[in-house]
């Protein structure tokens, strides 16, 4: 029976931080993805620096480069492009797109990542309690944590952001309503894993040394649970970055003038047949950091992951360098013990 991808293997010794960087290094999509994600990641942090620089800022209105007679359509080429807008402006308001794109990067990667934080903490700390606990405790969790797990979770956070008052800020709103309702996946694998570890000779050796549950919840479990718990939530990371799109897509996740892709998404759909340059330059940049996290995130998986030392990729550098030692260490035609027998028995 195969072992499951976010399982680890009992026993198994866990890649060194070394190892894990070099195997990221063997894999140019992982390289490629994470090259791109950091640079989103810089140019989301120097939004404020770029804004500046461009001498631009992202809820401005410019009324002056609307053509109101042409029903808000950007004077100029390119959707208004100049040396003042580096990417023209959004139509209808004349707000500039270059810095509007910048602070809505900023705004969906602190939901996805706050959001993600939320679900790691729940999912970690339910996982453990159950698989910790006794038979009744055990039984209690799983079943909240199924119950989660059923729940529609995008319908109720739809219904969450449409009641809460305008006034709360929208971005917490957002990782709370995320956070909470979908930690059922992570409590799943980390309660599958302490079931599995907590009868290793490990932890029963600090279960025999005095140690109490929450002392080997932390210095015993927590260790080994990092690689599949890192692991998943570079899957989650996505996830929670395309939730956080469609809620404000649909008008009820960050409203205006605070910009978010998704909300820049929904007040360009209207101009998608004058200029689809609008749609497309928020859409491209989620697509873009979706697939980085998601090709980032497998390639972390296969990185982390104790059986893969066994398995070097074809046409790698570490795996021409182990044909090499292999083909060293054959003997010689002719040399074997089997080719001296024949040649004595001949003579």
């Amino acid at each position: 029976m195969s072992t499951p991808p976010d399982v680890t293997v009992p026993g198994a010794a866990a890649p060194g931080t070394g190892q894990v960087w070099r195997r990221l290094r063997e894999r140019p999509s992982a390289m490629v993805a994470g090259g791109v994600l950091v640079l989103l990641v810089v140019l989301a942090l120097a939004a404020p620096l770029l804004a500046a620089l461009e001498g631009q800022d992202a809820d401005t209105y410019h009324d002056a480069l609307i053509d109101s007679a042409r029903g808000g359509v950007p004077i100029g080429s390119f959707g208004g492009v100049s040396v003042d807008h580096w990417l023209g402006v959004e139509p209808g308001t004349g707000r500039d797109l270059f810095v509007r794109l910048l602070y809505g990067a900023r705004v969906s990667l602190l939901v996805a990542v706050g959001a993600t934080v939320v679900q790691v903490a729940i999912g970690v700390t339910i996982g453990l309690a159950a698989g910790l606990g006794s038979r009744l405790v055990d039984s209690f969790l799983s079943r909240v944590t199924d119950l989660m797990v059923a729940l529609p979770m995008l319908v109720i956070a739809i219904a969450l952001t449409a009641v809460v008052p305008t006034g709360f800020p929208r971005p917490l709103l957002l990782i709370l309503v995320i956070g909470l309702l979908n930690w059922g996946g992570t409590a799943r694998i980390v309660r599958a894993q302490t079931l599995t570890l907590k009868h290793l000779d490990f932890v029963a050796a600090a279960r025999l040394g005095g140690s109490g549950r929450l002392r080997v919840a932390r210095r015993e479990l927590l260790p080994s649970l990092a690689a599949p718990v890192i692991t998943y939530a570079a899957i989650l990371l996505p996830t929670n970055m395309v939730i956080e799109a469609s809620l404000s897509f649909l008008g009820i996740g960050v409203t205006p003038p605070t910009p978010s892709w998704g909300q820049m998404l929904s007040s360009a759909q209207i101009w998608f047949r004058a200029d689809p340059m609008y749609v497309l330059l928020p859409a491209g940049l989620l697509f873009a950091t979706v697939l980085g996290f998601t090709v980032l995130g497998d390639a972390v998986r296969t990185a982390l992951d104790p059986r893969e030392a066994s398995r070097l990729r074809v046409g790698t550098r570490a795996g021409r360098k182990a044909r090499t030692a292999g083909a060293a260490a054959r003997p010689a035609a002719g040399t074997s013990a089997k080719d001296i027998a024949a040649k004595d028995t001949a003579s």
